[in-house]
């Protein structure tokens, strides 16, 4: 009997603990050899950045802890990047020895709930977590499911019999538990487990069944990803903003494009440091949010701003699309002049872009043309810059 949702109660009140950990240790060998598949894309995305962002956004979940393979640190950064979480936790051989290096982690911290869930499971919708802190009010543990409602049947080359399968589950995640009663379960397990259910059925620990749905499906073969890329596409916001910025040339021996001071007989005239390239990126970034620009967020007739590094503005522009549960997918930046040549500090402009907004180098592009002596560009009266950013939610 599947329990049903009639709401929080006191056990699911706002002064509880509900922590969620994701088991994300595994290696994923049905999709082939390669990156593990919670750190390979759908949509943009790596699948555990979707799995924990969604755990992170349902209102009464305090907490994150992620338990990883010893060889996935540096995925994992890139991950995770900008995600409020635990510190990293590394797990064991098998899943129930990396879940209970999860637990043990958690101890100092007292949750009073711990939702356990698949990394491998990134469509996790808020109504499923309810459904198990629902079920929680009444039982030590809880976890969603759906019937089976296929024909079984036993066999090899052939069939041989039936399978009945009245009061057959399919199980999923999060499997939610009182925090002591499973770790106590873990701690004095004798042998690994299929999934936490199946642990805290061999304990004794009552575990109710709750409505799971279709869309929590776990990624396990490359025709689910295949399925997962159309669920991204059709759940994902995607927006595009343009940015545009010009400063003129003044007095100075530098010039400050994307962070960097490069040599030139002028400087750039403004009222911060007239970082024409960074401004674009940051009107880019505002754009996309329908939020204004740079001006209106950092007013040039605010004496505060006067001579401030550009960072400072596009620092504000990624906080604002992280607090909006954005993704910065992509950013391009072409910065137009005659002199000075850009080429050569391309790359590490990219490098201090892609670092403030925490993106990998292969999504920050900078690369730069010239106005064919045309305007003022083409006179040598100034720089212009043009971008356009990329941002993904789900």
């Amino acid at each position: 009997m599947i329990v049903p949702f009639f709401g929080f109660g006191i056990v699911c009140g706002m002064d509880l603990n509900i922590t969620a950990l994701i088991v994300a240790a595994g290696r994923g060998t049905r999709v082939g050899s390669g990156t593990p598949k919670q750190y390979r894309e759908v949509g943009g995305i790596p699948v555990l950045r979707l799995a924990a962002k969604a755990l992170l956004a349902h209102p009464k979940v305090t907490a994150l802890q992620v338990v990883i393979h010893p060889d996935d640190r540096h995925l994992y950064g890139a991950a995770m990047a900008g995600l409020d979480v635990n510190p990293v936790v590394l797990g064991g051989d098998t899943r129930s020895e990396s879940v209970l290096a999860g637990l043990r982690a958690l101890q100092p911290q007292k949750p009073d709930i711990v939702l356990i869930h698949d990394a491998a499971r990134p469509f996790i919708a808020p109504n499923i977590i309810d459904n198990v802190l629902s079920a929680l009010k009444t039982h030590k543990g809880a976890f969603p499911c759906l019937p089976v409602v296929d024909a079984l049947w036993r066999g090899e080359s052939t069939v041989e019999q039936p399978v009945d399968r009245t009061d057959l589950w399919r199980a999923q995640t999060p499997q939610g538990f009182d925090f002591t009663t499973i770790l106590t379960a873990h701690e004095q397990a004798r042998a690994p487990a299929a999934d936490d259910v199946a642990l805290a059925h061999q304990a004794g620990i009552d575990v109710a069944i709750v409505a799971g749905s279709e869309q929590n499906f776990k990624i396990t073969t490359l025709g689910d990803f295949i399925r997962a890329e159309k669920e991204m596409s059709e759940k994902m916001d995607i927006r595009t903003g343009n940015g545009f910025d010009v400063h003129a040339f003044g007095p100075g021996d530098f010039v400050t494009l994307c962070g960097l001071e490069i040599s030139h007989s002028n400087g750039l005239v403004g009222h911060s440091d007239a970082d024409v390239a960074m401004h674009a990126i940051t009107d880019a970034l505002f754009g996309a949010l329908a939020e204004g620009d740079i001006g209106q967020w950092f007013p040039p007739s605010d004496p505060q701003w006067k001579g401030a590094a550009s960072d400072i503005f596009l620092r504000k522009a990624v906080e604002r699309a992280v607090e909006r549960g954005f993704t910065i997918s992509h950013v391009d930046c072409t910065i137009i002049c005659e002199m000075p040549k850009i080429g050569p500090h391309a790359l590490d402009m990219r490098s201090k872009i892609a670092e403030i907004i925490g993106l990998d180098l292969d999504r920050v592009s900078v690369k730069a043309t010239t106005s064919e002596k045309l305007g003022f560009t083409g006179r040598g009266e100034g720089i212009a810059a043009m971008a356009t950013a990329t941002l993904v939610k789900i």
